[in-house]
């Protein structure tokens, strides 16, 4: 009898056990390559890295990824590239242009060819009775301009994005940029805007020349962002777009390799310093990554991990950590710059608004493996 019973209730006991050996599905292993595109001490578990960049290249649901770089301390500790691309390829940073241009404006700050909180210098700007005399520098870094300026709409080219980049506004980008009128109250109200930053490029261009010829205006920018900041921050195949009246298409059009990419990342985490010189103001990375009055989820030409005043999820607030900052472009292009964790995060690819969150997933999955969650 007692035989008996045993046979019944030792079943039962190793049920849960049994059922423990199946709960959790088994990986399959890593392939050689997907292994060797992160060094043996990455300063986060190395497979679990490995597999977390992996799973964002295999995984359609996100979009298509190019490219994946991580900085740990300055140090590479995994690049990996699609089929195609390469360290010699350059990517369009698309909205991550905005930073540069950013920074370029920072220059100019520092060197006091421009200040932060007089108004814009826009000549159509400041006959006597226009409202648009009142924005200054400030609000146009922080999107609160107050144009009147639609990002994106159904169908896409009648948004002011598109007019202005491809179609009634690509020769010059500023004049059409400058010319629409406030929708609101200078500094009152967050509003991503692309036409703003070409008109700090342009604002940026008239401090560095007088002249209306538009190759001057090219030479004047180019050699200034050459001598400013691409060479002094070793970002050598850093190259910019411009439109036919000379001004840089600094909202969208900038140009590098992954690795030119991440040290962009490096220098606003290092607060704009290189190899112990400092080639930006601290105060003014600092500028960059606080929070718009208007919108805590906005600093100045830079997105910060907390949520946006619209509702929209550019980063992942839920999850990372809240000193993370990001450039961020179209279709998915992303550098993660997270200070306290001595990280840059690079991902490059085409991933279309629908397909972000799936995206962001992944990008929160590597972030916090270097945060031990």
């Amino acid at each position: 009898m007692v035989a008996r019973r045993l046979s019944l209730i030792l079943p039962l006991a190793l049920l849960p056990a049994l059922l423990g050996c199946h709960s959790a599905p088994v990986q399959p292993p890593l392939s050689p390559a997907a292994l060797g595109a992160v060094v043996e001490h990455p300063g986060a578990p190395r497979e679990a890295l490995a597999r977390a960049i992996d799973d964002l290249f295999a995984d359609s649901a996100s979009g298509e990824t190019r490219a994946v770089l991580i900085l740990r301390d300055g140090h590479i500790v995994a690049e990996r590239y699609a089929e195609g691309y390469g360290p010699n390829t350059r990517f369009i940073g698309w909205s991550m242009s905005k930073s540069v241009t950013a920074m370029v404006v920072g220059l100019l700050v520092s060197d006091g060819r421009l200040r932060l909180d007089e108004p814009a210098p826009i000549p159509a700007w400041q006959r006597p009775g226009d409202p648009r005399g009142e924005i200054t520098i400030r609000d146009l870094m922080q999107m609160r301009s107050g144009l009147h300026h639609r990002e994106s709409t159904e169908p896409p080219y009648n948004a002011d994005t598109a007019r202005m980049l491809f179609l009634d506004g690509r020769d010059d980008m500023a004049a059409y940029a400058e010319a629409q009128p406030l929708e609101d109250e200078p500094g009152s109200t967050w509003r991503y805007s692309t036409a703003t930053s070409v008109i700090l490029a342009d604002i940026a261009t008239r401090a560095l020349t007088d002249s209306h010829d538009p190759e001057a205006r090219r030479r004047a920018m180019g050699d200034y962002l050459r001598t400013r900041l691409i060479e002094p921050a070793g970002l050598s195949s850093m190259v910019a777009e411009y439109d036919a009246a000379g001004t840089m298409a600094g909202g969208s059009m900038i140009h590098a390799t992954l690795r030119d990419w991440a040290h962009f990342g490096e220098l606003l985490r290092n607060q704009g310093m290189v190899q112990g010189k400092q080639i930006l103001p601290r105060e003014w990375i600092g500028f960059m990554a606080s929070p718009s009055p208007t919108n805590p989820g906005y600093g100045a030409q830079l997105w910060l991990n907390r949520p946006q005043i619209d509702g929209t999820k550019e980063m992942f607030p839920d999850r990372g950590p809240p000193g993370l900052f990001a450039c961020v472009g179209h279709l998915g292009q992303y550098i993660l710059v997270w200070p306290e964790g001595h990280l840059t995060v690079v991902r490059l690819g085409k991933t279309p608004d629908p397909q972000r969150p799936a995206l962001l997933a992944h990008l929160a999955d590597i972030v916090n493996l270097f945060s031990g969650e």
